[in-house]
């Protein structure tokens, strides 16, 4: 046990008491890791707009109170009973993916992400609005040593969604992939993108987000208010992937038409409204939808190598616990650029 651990009994942490709810800071005891999981000293926690699923109550089953937050880096403080192979002092995250059953049809295929009794922090168990917190040994990823907590946290989320997506939407280097919004998601889309050696295309409303996604590294801009996606598309030779990042199916549908021979559009924005397919372009462009969730604690390791390797970094901003409700409102309002980390220590 570490000298901080043995002096520090309690710790300050951010719950919801009931759906709907406001976010308190509130005092409670340190727990204590159980049979195959760790402590975690909390360093660094993204603010996701996923987390709204707890605030609101929309997620199954959700128990109250319970402590938002699925975007942790931290280090270990204390390992359970049973555990191998993870030490106090290790440096760690905990992702989307935050424990499976292993006994499910998806588990025993290796689809951990998809168990059918997965595990997410902040909605299964406690997350990361916290000083401390426990996790199962599935779900932790090693962070490098090289790589920042606050730029880690966003990475774990964000990061291991687009790039997970991206490398797996059968592009080649040279091919054309366009990321619809440059937000949270796409701002790191287009960093992926650049570095995998795509034709690089970013998709936005507006000229004003033009030089910002040059400067993350697209090749070329397309304003949504003013040009018709899909023909500026085809003029390119037609996007072997459309990522889109966008939380509305209407804008998705209007971008399908400039998808290639074989192009793919991968959804991972979040929207209730249906993308219209036009059947005839998908039958003679070999055209396809796939959808893209998240990934797994040895994938999050992945992206966060890759981001390393490549400069990869998420755009952040930082806020101290005690803030974290005025940071949930800014992020759900679309006023943070791109990110919003919480520093349980500050």
């Amino acid at each position: 046990m570490t000298e901080q651990a043995a002096v520090k009994k309690t710790m300050k942490v951010i719950q919801v008491s009931s759906a709907g709810g406001p976010l308190e800071l509130v005092e409670r005891d340190i727990p204590e890791p159980t049979q195959g999981h760790v402590l975690i000293r909390v360093q660094a926690c993204g603010i996701c707009h996923s987390d709204a699923l707890t605030v609101d109550g929309e997620w199954p089953g959700l128990q109250y109170p319970r402590v938002p937050g699925h975007e942790i880096a931290g280090v270990i403080e204390r390992v359970g009973p049973d555990v191998e192979g993870w030490h106090s002092g290790n440096r760690v995250g905990v992702g989307w993916h935050g424990g499976h059953c292993g006994r499910c049809e998806n588990c025993r295929h290796g689809d951990f992400v998809l168990c059918a009794d997965l595990r997410v922090p902040g909605i299964s168990y406690d997350g990361g609005y916290a000083e401390y917190m426990v996790a199962p040994v599935e779900a932790l990823v090693r962070v490098p040593d090289d790589l920042a907590d606050v730029d880690a946290a966003p990475l774990l989320c964000a990061g291991l969604t687009t790039f997970n997506s991206l490398r797996n939407g059968g592009a080649r280097p040279g091919d054309v992939v366009a990321v619809f919004g440059v937000g949270g998601l796409g701002h790191l889309a287009v960093q992926f993108a650049r570095k995998m050696g795509f034709v690089t295309v970013a998709i936005d409303r507006g000229p004003r987000t033009e030089p910002l996604a040059k400067q993350l590294g697209a090749h070329h801009y397309i304003d949504a208010s003013k040009q018709d996606v899909a023909q500026v598309l085809l003029g390119l030779g037609g996007a072997r992937v459309i990522l889109a990042t966008v939380p509305s199916g209407k804008a998705m549908s209007a971008t399908i038409g400039g998808l290639g021979i074989n192009g793919k559009m991968i959804l991972v924005g979040w929207s209730q409204e249906p993308v219209e397919v036009p059947i005839p372009q998908f039958v003679m462009r070999r055209n396809s939808i796939l959808g893209w969730p998240s990934g797994t604690a040895a994938q999050s390791q992945e992206t966060l190598a890759f981001s390393l390797l490549s400069g990869v970094k998420p755009m952040i901003e930082e806020f101290p616990l005690s803030r974290a409700a005025e940071a949930y409102e800014r992020v759900m309002g679309g006023r943070v650029t791109f990110r919003a980390v919480l520093r349980p220590g500050t």
